[in-house]
């Protein structure tokens, strides 16, 4: 079933470039760190396909920006990363696949992946009561690209969305637990408790960071789903339907972030150990 679910998927993005080869690598742009668990989800599901990685440190958080800044910032990273000639685009921020997604698949040669699709097929497939919670910040909630999907895809479904701007600094000044995070948490699931949800969106990539925290607080019968997984599982299909997967050997991946590595390199560090190959900084846009 979840499968299927996920064929529905790579059909909205455009056909694949007639140019694109099994060689060349994926490209993946966050707003920050955040985009590193979709990193290591793809790397997991993945193994031979060659990623180059975009944190656009220097501008995060995104959740706080207007659509039209977004867009932007969203366009000139899309183009940073074909210009390094790979063949699918993921877009691992949720707030950015809430509000330029259809504007990237429109400009962009390769296809675009986004985190709202396969995160509410992921959520539908996991809810047995099909009452489902959103968390996410602002700017995604705001855009109500969760809810209205859940609500077009199941008409019964009960979507309670909350904003939860202060995630992110926490997972950016690495405040993955204690008390001050315990209690935040708490405020923001108030109003997820009192719905009842049994299954919770983490939309925004940096909130599977807090996932021991929010399960502390909701409690484990809540299904917690991470839309970068969902999205990992949804390329790999995408990949294969196209017949463009790498080939065994693999190059080397490559990270870029427009600001000074140092929280980043340290965080990215955790996640893929002492394989991880050096954070180049880059200049983007004006």
């Amino acid at each position: 079933m979840i499968r299927w679910l996920f064929c529905l998927y790579p059909r909205r993005n455009p056909p694949i470039a007639p140019s694109v080869t099994n060689s060349q690598p994926i490209g993946i742009f966050d707003s920050g760190i955040g985009g590193l668990t979709v990193f290591s989800a793809i790397k997991k599901r993945l193994p031979n396909e060659t990623l180059v990685y975009l944190g656009d440190t220097a501008r995060v958080p995104y959740g706080t920006k207007s659509a039209e800044t977004v867009v932007r910032y969203a366009r000139e990273n899309a183009a940073f990363l074909e210009e390094k000639g790979v063949k699918a685009v993921v877009v691992a921020c949720n707030t950015a696949s809430a509000v330029a997604l259809a504007d990237l698949r429109k400009r962009c040669r390769v296809p675009v992946l986004g985190m709202v699709e396969p995160g509410v097929h992921a959520a539908l497939a996991a809810s047995q009561a099909k009452r489902i919670g959103v968390v996410g910040t602002r700017a995604t909630i705001a855009s109500d690209a969760y809810g209205a999907l859940l609500r077009e895809l199941h008409s019964n479904a009960q979507v309670v969305s909350v904003a939860c701007p202060l995630f992110v600094p926490l997972v950016e000044e690495g405040w993955l637990s204690g008390e001050i995070v315990e209690e935040i948490t708490k405020r923001y699931c108030a109003e997820l408790e009192y719905a009842q949800v049994d299954t919770l969106i983490l939309g925004c990539t940096h909130y599977p960071l807090l996932k021991d925290a929010i399960t502390k607080v909701v409690g484990p019968d809540v299904a917690l789903v991470d839309s970068g997984e969902a999205a990992a599982a949804a390329l790999a299909h995408l990949i294969d339907n196209e017949g463009i997967a790498a080939p065994q050997t693999r190059s080397n991946d490559s990270l870029f972030v427009t600001d000074v590595p140092g929280q980043f390199e340290a965080v990215a560090r955790r996640f893929l150990g002492g394989m991880m190959p050096e954070v180049q900084r880059v200049n983007l846009g004006s």
